[in-house]
């Protein structure tokens, strides 16, 4: 019989893993990376009493600082030399850490200036002139964002963006902010699925329905929390209310219930329960994973959306 595991076991097995220059890689024992040491810290900020806490955020934080490259952004390895998504995750980690503002000023500033080159007017009016594919009904209109700067619109990397734009004080935003999360907005809803739900990027390819996804779902949904209630909304957490049950991954589980959480939905019944979860095991799905396990489990988590209280 299993023995069921609370979310400081799973803290303890971050604080454990974390390297001498502050950072964490995505496994045990390797190299530090932006987007692993921003989810540690998400998890880790949310126990303030913990004084090993303490010293861990620091060293994480100052870790991201120093990794921000002079431009603004956030690669997401060391050899990249480009910005990428990663940037709206470390803005949004940092975005309450006093002595980040600086840092998250610039990150904000070059994420809202990062316009996908897909939806440029100039590209579009061309698109609809050449192209004979009415398969795909998407509204090229709306801006999102990418993986990589001046690339196309993905769910994913545009739910960040908007979870960065909502955690960042105003006086932290660059003008542009406001159109930007309008747009963003725009474009979340006009990708979803046929029946709901999202996946990564259109909802119709070569005239078929695109299948959602867990993952994407959930961080859209968790994205778009703040917004007023939306028909499309309601239809997408119908959808990962019924998959729920299914759900055998245990970072795309953790994601899902944070997110019914944040619309005060009950978690239904699932195969998988997050407590029965070793460290050692979670460990072995990456970083990543331990962290939002850590996250799901902790009813005093500030972000990426509040716990159950």
């Amino acid at each position: 019989m299993s023995t069921a595991i609370g979310a400081n076991t799973f803290l303890a097995a971050l604080r454990d893993h974390q390297n001498g220059d502050g950072g964490w890689g995505w496994h045990k024992e390797t190299r530090s990376r932006v987007e692993p040491t921003c989810w540690a810290i998400s998890a880790l900020g949310a126990e303030r009493n913990s004084s090993d806490d303490s010293i861990a955020l620091t060293k994480a934080r100052r870790y991201l600082i120093a990794e921000q490259e002079n431009r603004g952004f956030w690669t997401a390895t060391p050899e990249m030399k480009s910005g990428s998504w990663v940037t709206s995750l470390a803005c949004a980690v940092l975005a309450n850490t006093e002595d980040a503002d600086s840092a998250v000023v610039a990150g904000m500033a070059w994420l809202c200036n990062d316009y996908p080159l897909d939806s440029n007017p100039a590209l579009r009016f061309i698109h609809r002139i050449l192209s004979k594919d009415v398969s795909s009904k998407h509204n090229d209109s709306f801006r999102g964002w990418g993986w990589t700067p001046r690339t196309s619109s993905w769910v994913e990397p545009t739910a960040f963006a908007l979870l960065a734009l909502q955690e960042s004080r105003a006086e932290r935003l660059p003008s542009a902010a406001s159109q930007r999360r309008e747009l963003a907005v725009g474009l979340l809803y006009d990708r979803m699925c046929p029946g709901g739900g999202w996946n990564c990027g259109n909802p119709r390819v070569y005239g078929v329905a695109g299948e959602a996804l867990i993952l994407p779902t959930a961080w859209a949904l968790i994205a778009l929390q703040a917004f007023p209630e939306h028909e499309k909304k309601s239809l997408s957490l119908a959808w990962l209310e019924a998959e729920m049950p299914q759900i055998e991954s245990p970072g795309s589980l953790a994601v899902a219930s944070m997110c019914l959480e944040a619309y005060g939905r009950r978690l239904p019944a699932t195969r998988l329960n997050l407590r029965d979860c070793s460290p050692e095991g979670l460990l072995e799905d990456g970083i990543h994973v331990l962290a939002w396990v850590s996250l799901a489990l902790n009813p005093n988590r500030a972000w990426p959306v509040g716990g159950v209280r």
